[in-house]
């Protein structure tokens, strides 16, 4: 059994024209929002054994406010470049390459492609609001197999509801 969480990083700021896109913070918004969600995830028993995380500093921060909520060492978060606008099969490759040994994996990256993957891998059409988790539960014993196999559940988490 394997379990996927993909992660719409929080709200970000765009109040510093100075700052790339790669550089660009949450907004207040967003550093209410992730732990909000993390806390949420964190009352279903939600216990992931590795986060990845793309590393613009809105989902680092992301993946860091939820970790923090999940019991999760920040430092033990991997920042993987390839998650930095990429298109959904190269999400989607990040996952197929993990080692088989983690059961429970957090992705926390960007739209469109979060979105666009989600719906790949549930047959609907999915639009992840900011911080919000796509949960995929798998029957399988292998991270190559996701989006081969059909997930046994597929579950939405909005911030926006409880």
């Amino acid at each position: 059994m394997k379990t996927l969480f993909l992660v719409r990083h929080a709200k970000s700021s765009r109040d510093d024209p100075g700052l790339s896109d790669k550089e660009r913070p949450l907004n207040d918004r967003g550093t209410r929002d992730a732990p909000k969600m993390g806390a949420r995830l964190a009352k279903h028993d939600v216990k992931p054994d590795l986060i990845v995380s793309s590393p613009a500093v809105r989902a680092r921060t992301t993946a860091e406010l939820i970790a923090k909520k999940l019991d999760y060492k920040v430092k033990d978060i991997v920042l993987d470049e390839r998650l930095y606008a990429a298109a959904p099969g190269d999400v989607l490759d990040v996952i197929r390459e993990l080692d088989d040994k983690p059961k429970c994996v957090m992705v926390v990256g960007h739209n469109p492609e979060l979105s666009q993957l989600a719906a790949r891998l549930s047959g609907k059409d999915t639009d992840m609001p900011t911080c919000a988790v796509a949960e995929f539960a798998y029957d399988i014993k292998s991270w190559s197999l996701v989006g081969r196999d059909e997930p046994s559940k597929v579950t939405l988490h909005e911030p926006r509801r409880s």
